[in-house]
């Protein structure tokens, strides 16, 4: 199915939820969801469950909407589908499709197979321009299929400079051409359909990153703050 697709089914299906996701600091919920007989799981995070953070404001489930739709306004299929669900057994929340993957796998597996070395680069640029404050190892799922998603951006997009990655490998080389690309694409639209989700001070913050990091050429190294999330994985 496309894209379009599944987030019909997401935003209009019958919803269950079946079970809490461990590990999580919010509350993350499984579901399952069908409409005109094709189903899916997945990953249902009610804002009334998250925790108050002292530096991103409540309901940052927005901000995981927003990853998504950030990635498809460069090209990018790198977020698995995720959507605002307004009816939701625990009230309004994000609604991503799950993947299904082998758990056992994580960013520093997959660093060692050479044909992941050019979907985690761009993964890693994401990331910069996205400003993504938790990049743990298990944020990264390969599907069945080999293909690579990123999942957890609820910590994205803060307009001061909070890169927290485990992703530091790539510091000081070239950034993938395609880089450039998605910077012309948000000096085309200015990324205007954030405005939705995320303040308007923060979608220019965005725009900012990408052009700084097209400037720049190469991927920037850590800071001497907390530059890596914990835990790792």
């Amino acid at each position: 199915m496309i894209a379009a697709e599944w987030r019909e089914v997401l935003a209009n299906g019958e919803m269950d939820v079946l079970g809490r996701m461990p590990w999580s600091s919010n509350a993350t919920f499984l579901a399952h969801v069908v409409l005109d007989g094709v189903e899916t799981r997945a990953i249902y995070k009610p804002g009334q469950g998250e925790r108050p953070l002292w530096d991103f404001p409540q309901d940052i489930y927005r901000r995981e909407v927003a990853a998504y739709e950030l990635a498809v306004g460069l090209g990018l299929e790198i977020v698995p589908e995720t959507i605002v669900r307004t009816e939701a057994p625990y009230g309004v929340g994000s609604l991503q499709r799950y993947i299904e993957t082998d758990y056992n796998e994580h960013y520093f597996t997959m660093l060692e197979d050479p044909d992941s070395d050019g979907p985690l680069r761009e993964i890693a640029a994401f990331d910069v321009i996205a400003n993504n404050a938790d990049r743990k190892g298990g944020h990264l799922l390969r599907a069945a299929d080999g293909h690579i998603w990123g999942i957890d951006h609820g910590l994205c997009f803060h307009v001061e400079p909070k890169l927290r990655t485990v992703m530091w490998d790539f510091a000081g080389d070239p950034i993938p051409d395609v880089v450039e690309s998605w910077l012309g694409r948000l000096r085309a639209d200015r990324a205007a359909y954030l405005a939705p989700l995320i303040d308007d001070d923060e979608i220019e913050a965005v725009v900012h990153r990408a052009s700084r990091l097209v400037a720049l050429g190469f991927f920037p190294s850590p800071s001497e703050r907390r530059s890596h999330p914990w835990p790792l994985v």
